[in-house]
């Protein structure tokens, strides 16, 4: 076996020329996505008022566990891929723990997170197919960020709704999107039907990516030659970001490094559903037996409090139904700093995958998760981005399990982006005015209320 560098590099020719579709080898498939108006699943016609034909086949593709990855994309992806999967021996050091710690580093695009896999995917098809704009939500923003470089690659518009309260603690995340050509709504506005809706019933909101998604959806729908894009939670977003996992994997096997446990923060599921994917895979054939966790925060608890539902995936209540963990899309998390897992439910593929056993789940409050995050900047250099801050948090603590016991387990998660827009949050931490917000089971209950009735 070679001697493991600090970054393990793939050549651009190892680069996967195959997205990953964990659907196709999962032994019961998640439950199928329901029309909104007649609650039948959805066909691939029904999901053309908002999606792309090309993306709408992939989201209801349960055969093929591999899909090919158009050369323009990969060409797309060159710029910036393959990501390094690096090991953490500062990290290993401070914590003096016999654990191994490897992570997959997804912030060297401008970006700054993995959202750009996905972006660059679903804005070539649109382009592909005669669309000129395109519209969409953002949390923290990084999800806008990559679409709005994807589109101005292609030529593509772009309108963004950013939840309100990300757009006034990161006020730099907009001015990155508008340098690229987008337009920048904060959501809930006062110029959509759906906007309006919001604000009267909860005046003074922060608003919540399930608002935004309303304002997007509507905005898709009454705009000619636009449609929707989405950057988390659907099948097809999970399945572009395979890469990520396809990567690491072959990364994992160049240097026979054999993970005991692979860590992701999950809001949506995008990033956890691709680092796990192929690893999955293996699992479910009796190849492996690693320990997959998702780190969530404890302000929006999908899977630790939620509960296994159909439910909508806007505020509105407008898009299909998905059985997911959800705590409800009427659900407004508190204004905490992780604004892109403030989303209410979770990827259909992860929650079915959590509900028979295959992950388990924990969450955290932001205090803890900003020490997590600062240690590992003090150790390692990279400032992570809130979000992944949140598999750090769960990585450290294996990690000290590891020095207790005396384990030599392996250890790798996901660093998803970089936190270098989230100084406003780090300058919260640092001054002590960093405050945490749980709900109680009152308010998860108020958001159970309203499931719908399926």
């Amino acid at each position: 076996m070679s001697e493991i560098p600090y970054k393990i590099y793939l050549s651009e020719n190892e680069m996967p020329k195959s997205w990953h579709n964990i659907r196709a080898v999962m032994k019961e498939p998640h439950d199928p996505m329901l029309h909104p108006g007649t609650l039948k699943p959805c066909v691939t016609e029904d999901l053309l008022p908002i999606f792309c034909k090309s993306l709408a086949e992939q989201e209801l593709n349960f055969t093929d566990e591999f899909i090919e990855i158009p050369e323009e994309i990969r060409s797309f992806y060159k710029m910036y891929r393959p990501s390094p999967l690096v090991r953490a021996y500062c990290l290993e050091k401070e914590l003096g723990t016999p654990a191994k710690i490897y992570y997959k580093f997804e912030g060297t695009n401008t970006s700054g997170s993995h959202k750009l896999n996905s972006a660059a995917a679903q804005v070539y098809y649109a382009k592909k197919e005669g669309i000129t704009s395109l519209t969409t939500e953002t949390g923290a923003g990084q999800w806008g960020t990559a679409l709005a470089m994807a589109c101005v690659y292609f030529g593509v518009g772009l309108t963004v709704y950013m939840v309100k309260v990300s757009a006034e603690q990161k006020p730099y995340r907009r001015y990155a999107m508008e340098t690229y050509g987008a337009k920048v709504v904060a959501s809930p506005s006062d110029t959509t039907e759906s906007g309006r809706k919001i604000l009267a019933e909860n005046p003074g909101t922060g608003g919540s990516l399930g608002c935004a998604i309303s304002e997007a959806i509507e905005t898709a729908i009454k705009t000619q030659n636009c449609k929707y894009v989405l950057g988390s939670v659907l099948d097809h977003v999970l399945l572009h970001q395979s890469v990520i996992g396809l990567e690491t994997k072959a990364a994992c096997d160049m240097y026979g490094i054999r993970p005991d446990v692979i860590i992701g923060c999950a809001g949506g599921g995008s990033n956890l559903g691709g680092l796990i994917s192929p690893f999955m895979a293996d699992k479910i054939r009796g190849k492996n037996d690693i320990s997959f966790i998702a780190a969530e925060p404890a302000s929006c608890p999908s899977l630790t409090r939620g509960t296994y539902a159909y439910d909508f995936g806007d505020t509105c209540r407008t898009t299909p139904l998905m059985r997911m963990y959800t705590v409800g899309s009427s659900y407004i998390p508190s204004p905490n700093h992780a604004g892109g897992l403030r989303f209410h439910g979770m990827s259909p593929i992860l929650s079915k995958l959590y509900h028979d056993g295959y992950i388990s789940a924990k969450s955290y409050v932001q205090s803890d998760v900003f020490a997590a995050a600062t240690l590992f900047a003090r150790s390692e250099g990279t400032l992570p981005a809130p979000e992944s801050a949140h598999a750090i948090k769960a990585a450290i603590d294996e990690a000290v399990k590891c020095r207790e016991t005396g384990e030599e387990k392996t250890i790798l998660f996901g660093l998803t982006g970089t936190g270098y827009f989230d100084l406003t949050a780090y300058n919260s931490y640092n001054a002590g005015t960093m405050t945490d917000s749980v709900p109680s089971d009152e308010d998860l209950e108020k958001g159970f209320a309203g499931l719908p009735k399926v």
